[in-house]
């Protein structure tokens, strides 16, 4: 009996692939995420120290022009702490803008695993089928010529 060969595995090697790079886009869109989340973590912390450089400032000896400068930093790091959550949110739609397509190419490469192991279920029928029958030709030729003899 011939050897099981799929024929639609180059159908299925193309959504191996396709699947590989969908989890590369989404590994991607991940790392872009977490570096634009690092830049807003860091704004924050940013606009905290000139809050906290403002807060000693009013503290000690009031000079009017740091205070200034201080109020106008955190202004400035309002505005980019601002900013920078709009690109978070975009990077985070990225991510499971990623994540659905990377599920619906598992999916469809799980669906061809599925047809291929069931076209192999059948291909295994098939040959115990014509295995069972060359059993019984085999045994009726023999049956056959015990009885001749």
């Amino acid at each position: 009996m011939k050897k099981f060969a799929y024929p639609m595995q180059n159908v299925l090697n193309l959504k191996l692939k396709m699947e590989e790079q969908e989890k590369n886009n989404y590994s991607i869109a991940k790392h872009k995420l977490s570096i634009e989340e690092d830049k807003l973590t860091s704004y924050v912390q940013r606009k905290q120290a000139y809050e906290e450089g403002l807060r000693q400032e009013m503290s000690s000896r009031l000079i009017l022009m740091n205070v200034k400068r201080f109020e106008e930093a955190i202004e400035t790091m309002k505005d980019m702490i601002k900013t920078q959550t709009q690109v978070v949110k975009k990077a985070q739609q990225g991510v499971d803008l990623a994540m659905q397509k990377l599920n619906f190419a598992m999916i469809e490469r799980k669906t061809h695993e599925k047809l291929k192991e069931k076209a192999f279920e059948e291909y295994i029928k098939e040959f115990n089928e014509e295995e069972k029958k060359e059993i019984d030709e085999l045994v009726s030729f023999q049956h056959a010529t015990k009885k001749s003899i």
